[in-house]
């Protein structure tokens, strides 16, 4: 049986003269058998109009976005058979994928980012310290 070892982190976003915004993902590596179901969980903290990421990172490569949220369908659908789901209840946006595959060994990153009206600029990001 071969398992998957995928790490995650958060990513925050913060806008300047915006409110406080927080992701929190599961800690450290997560281990899943090929042909099983991956869920990654992201809960966020933010008050205003938010968009969602979930990006990843493959050894030796850079970041590459799987998908993003910013209203509409709850479900989303990304790139190489992942999806997420938006539960704006639950201020959740996590992510799912079945079935996983070796290949999909890799660093996965939850990101927010918000609007505010009048803001300048570009977001600032940072890598939180899990």
């Amino acid at each position: 049986m071969l398992l998957l070892l995928l790490a995650v982190l958060g990513m925050i976003f913060g806008l300047r003269d915006a409110r406080a915004q927080t992701v929190t993902q599961q800690v450290g590596p997560v281990t899943v058998s090929e042909g099983d179901v991956l869920e990654l969980g992201c809960n966020y903290s933010y008050s205003a109009t938010v968009y969602l990421y979930w990006y990843v990172q493959y050894p030796g490569q850079g970041l590459q976005l799987l998908l993003r949220y910013y209203l509409g369908d709850p479900i989303v659908k990304g790139i190489k058979g992942f999806e997420a789901e938006f539960k704006k209840s639950e201020s959740s946006f996590n992510l799912r994928k079945y079935p996983v595959h070796w290949s999909d060994s890799a660093v996965y990153f939850c990101a927010v980012s918000g609007t505010v009206p009048g803001t300048a600029g570009g977001a600032e990001h940072k890598l939180c310290e899990t």
